[in-house]
Formats: C-alpha cells, sequence, structure tokens
C-alpha cells in the first residue's frame, strides 16, 4: 500500500529547512520510531545532532521523503538492486577505500591524516600495492623539439586530458590476461598521459641535462607559479584520490570489466568526472556565489531555495555531520570572506556544510589558482583512484553487467508485466 503523502503541503512547510523533527519524519513516513532508527543505522536516513536541543536528533528531509515515496512491505529483489545503485549498499567489493563513521579510509589508513604528510605519490603506492609510484619525468633527457604549454583553464585543460587519453586507447593493450606489475607499469604511465596534457609539458632547462626528481604538487605549483602554494595542492590531490565508488569509478571499472585498457577506463572515469553533479559542482557554485556576492549571501540563499534548487558544494549523503575533506582543506586557507558568509548563510537556513567542492572552488580563490584548477586537481588526484579500481578490477576477471528492471510498455505473451 503506497503511504499517502501530502508533498506539496510538506514542500511548502519546508522552504527553508533541509532537515526534519522526529514527529515530522514519522508522520511523513507512517512508521514507528523503531523503524525511523533502524533506517539512520542503515544508513538510509542521514540523521544529525538538533542545535537548538542536542538531546534530540534531527533527520534529512530528502532521505525521508524519497522512503515516503517507496511502496510498504517486503521488497523485490530488483528494487533492493535498484536501490543498492542509488545511494546505498556497496554494489561491489572493493579493499581500496571506504568511508566510516563520517571518515574516509585508503586501505584502512585515515585519508585526512595521510593528508597531512603524504604525496600523491605515496598515497598511489599504497592504493596500487606497490612498491613505490614515480610520476615525474625525472631521469629523462629532455626533448629539445618539445615545447611547454601549460593549460590554465577547465576547457582547454579536460580538452586536452580527453585528446591525449583517446589517443592512448588505439594503441594500448588490454588489461584482460596481463600480469599485476606490468599493469602497475603501465598505469604510472597512463597517469603521467594525463597530466601532460592537462598540466602542459614541464618547461625544459638549457642544454640536455637529466632533470631531478619531484612530487607532482611540487610541477603543478611551479606550472602555476604558486610554489608558496604547494603544501595546500599536495594535501587536496591525496584528499581527492579516491572515493570508494563514486560515479566516475564505477564507470572506470565497468569499463575495465570487459577487459578494456587502462587508457580506455581512465577515459571513462574522466568524461564522467565532467558532469556539473561531480566534478564540474565547484564549477557550478560560481553562480551560487556571484548571486550571494551581488544581493548578501542571506537573500541569495533564499532565492536559491524559492527556486528549489539544490546546492552544489554543500552537503554529501555519506557525510551528515561535514565533510571531513572539506574541513581539513579549509583549515589551511585563509578562507575569503564571500565564502564564508555563503557558507554560513547555507548552514544556518539549510542546514547543509561545505563539501569537499566548495573547499575546491575556496582554495582556488584564496591561493589565486588558475581558473580551471578546481578540475585539473580532482582529475589529477582521481585518476590514482580510477587506476586502483582497474587495477582491483582487473585481478578480479570478472565482468559487471547489472540487471535492468524493465517499466515500459506492457509486452505481449504470457510473459508480460502485470
Amino acid at each position: 500500500m503506497e503511504v499517502d503523502v501530502n508533498l506539496d503541503a510538506i514542500n511548502q512547510h519546508e522552504t527553508i529547512m533541509a532537515w526534519l523533527s522526529a514527529d515530522d519524519a514519522l508522520k511523513i513516513l507512517n512508521v514507528r520510531a523503531q523503524t525511523l532508527y533502524a533506517n539512520v543505522s542503515r544508513g538510509k536516513i542521514r540523521a544529525k545532532r538538533d542545535t537548538k536541543d542536542p538531546r534530540r536528533s534531527v533527520y534529512h528531509r530528502d532521505d525521508v521523503m524519497r522512503l515516503a515515496k517507496r511502496p510498504q512491505g517486503r521488497r523485490k529483489v530488483e528494487a533492493v538492486s535498484a536501490e543498492a545503485i542509488e545511494w546505498g549498499d556497496p554494489v561491489l567489493p572493493s579493499a581500496i577505500s571506504t568511508v566510516s563513521a563520517g571518515q574516509l579510509w585508503y586501505r584502512g589508513h585515515n585519508a585526512v591524516e595521510l593528508a597531512a604528510h603524504a604525496s600523491l605519490e605515496e598515497v598511489a603506492a599504497l592504493l596500487w600495492e606497490s612498491d613505490a609510484v614515480q610520476f615525474d619525468d625525472a631521469g629523462v633527457v629532455p626533448d629539445a623539439d618539445s615545447k611547454s604549454a601549460p593549460v590554465d583553464n577547465a576547457t582547454g585543460s579536460l580538452n586536452a586530458g580527453l585528446l591525449a587519453l583517446a589517443a592512448r586507447c588505439a594503441g594500448d593493450l588490454p588489461t584482460y590476461g596481463r600480469a599485476a606489475p606490468l599493469l602497475r607499469l603501465e598505469a604510472a604511465d597512463v597517469f603521467r598521459t594525463l597530466a601532460h596534457a592537462m598540466l602542459g609539458r614541464e618547461p625544459r632547462e638549457r642544454g640536455r641535462k637529466l632533470r631531478t626528481q619531484r612530487s607532482l604538487s611540487a610541477r603543478i605549483a611551479a606550472t602555476w607559479n604558486r610554489q608558496e602554494h604547494e603544501d595546500p595542492i599536495r594535501r587536496t590531490l591525496v584528499l581527492l584520490a579516491d572515493h570508494e565508488l563514486n560515479a566516475s569509478t564505477f564507470a572506470t571499472r565497468v569499463t575495465i570489466s570487459t577487459g578494456a585498457s587502462l587508457s580506455v577506463g581512465v577515459l571513462a572515469g574522466l568524461t564522467t568526472l565532467t558532469g556539473p553533479l561531480h566534478g564540474g559542482a565547484s564549477a557550478s557554485m560560481k553562480t551560487l556565489l556571484a548571486s550571494s556576492v551581488q544581493t548578501g549571501s542571506e537573500a541569495a540563499v533564499r532565492e536559491w531555495l524559492a527556486q528549489g534548487r539544490p546546492f552544489p558544494a554543500f552537503g554529501h549523503p555519506l557525510y551528515p555531520d561535514g565533510d571531513p575533506r572539506a574541513k581539513a582543506l579549509l583549515e589551511q586557507i585563509d578562507v575569503p570572506e564571500e565564502f564564508s558568509e555563503l557558507a554560513a548563510a547555507v548552514e544556518r537556513l539549510v542546514g547543509e556544510r561545505p563539501n569537499v567542492d566548495f573547499a575546491l572552488a575556496a582554495l582556488s580563490v584564496a591561493c589565486r589558482l588558475p581558473a580551471g584548477a578546481p578540475l585539473m586537481l580532482f582529475a589529477l588526484g582521481r585518476c590514482v583512484g580510477w587506476l586502483a579500481h582497474a587495477l582491483e578490477q582487473a585481478a578480479n576477471g570478472r565482468l559487471i553487467r547489472p540487471r535492468a528492471r524493465y517499466v515500459g510498455v506492457a509486452l505481449d505473451g504470457e510473459n508480460a508485466p502485470r
């Protein structure tokens, strides 16, 4: 039986707040308190302490409304599977990373703690289960004919990365049946292809001297002439290295499960990352930020709410108490005033805190990075994770092939859906 919920009334009543009291949540769901608490413990409904009364909890409106629309009673296997793909239980086993107790973990290591000291190369070695990983061209004789062409805008760097990976795809060998040590070596080479394309080739020294080794974060800082900001750049790369089965990583794993090459898998991940609900969220926030600067943060947030628009770069289903990656990054910079005011208004009126996309945008402004920096840092950091999952999926050797739950025109014959 469907729960009869007056969605219009609820939407009108909850124009400002994204969190509901227990009484309101129970009325909407039409369930007992034990069921509400069980959904919270299973991660189906986000909850946090009520700032007005710490003895009580409040529950995320979107999660409650989603469950309210679901038919009651025992669900069929296909319904459970569909929920698993949409912010539900993990759909694939993986030993690479996970989110637990409000923290991100890389093979059992707290990602925020790693970001305090580790380089992206060290994190790649951890995630790829490799002794050492090098992304720099140290020890390579510079090519006198090569030119340095740093790319500092989002469109240019993205196009360059997509084209460079596509150029590799036709010639790279499939992953299927190849030894893990060889694939790890190729993974580093695929990463270098993307880095060279998005950042431009490194400046060439006079003569034919051998270059000394340096980290990717040092190279990025030098390319952008922001050497004084290498540390927050390094931390950003580490914190973005992986995030379990996010959309771009899942796309990479599906691609590699066919036996495709590592470069094809990374290309799938990069194309998926560009969406405004994924890696493009920092860019989407520019509109909200511009409105906040023009009209004031509270007026901008209220107008945004009145239009029923989701807030880019705020909140995260896996972090009901706040994204620890964002907190770690924002602590390392002098957050621009316009960002601080917007964050305060969103938390006050909507109940959501900044996520890592907000931190990326704030970092870019605070450190005076190029316009395309958020996307470039996201892509280069996350490429390590894509390749880690590609290596894990190649070792698994199984095709990922979910089934579809057909909801189209009724079929002829006895097998027609009822």
